[in-house]
């Protein structure tokens, strides 16, 4: 994932969850290097500025979507553009869509829209 899509997830969490940047910067460093929600809630509180469990569980739920989110936009954009069918109008569209709707791309159903419908 490209450092700017890294970026926009802290920024968009940082907002959801109304604390401060670098308290979302210090809790996804904890949580990709492989500490458990616990320990950070309990042992890493200074480097957190005191991030509680539930804010800790939401942060670490939202980061995970948001990651699937980009890395499912990415892979659809490239499949496209692999297909010379890409454009820039799609493009933007893809990279503003959430989650339900990239799905619905990557797992066609005669009952769901095709790519056609996402531009």
């Amino acid at each position: 994932m490209s450092s700017g899509g890294t970026m926009d997830i802290i920024q968009k969490i940082k907002e959801e969850l109304q604390v401060e940047k670098w308290q979302v910067e210090a809790a996804v460093k904890l949580i990709d290097e492989g500490n458990t929600i616990p320990f950070i809630s309990r042992y890493r509180k200074e480097a957190t500025g005191s991030l509680n469990d539930e804010q800790l569980r939401n942060l670490d739920e939202r980061l995970t979507y948001l990651r699937s989110l980009e890395d499912k936009k990415e892979q659809v954009l490239k499949s496209i553009e692999e297909q010379g069918k890409l454009t820039n109008e799609l493009k933007e569209k893809i990279l503003a869509a959430k989650m339900a709707h990239i799905e619905k791309v990557l797992v066609p159903d005669k009952n769901r829209p095709d790519m056609a419908e996402l531009s």
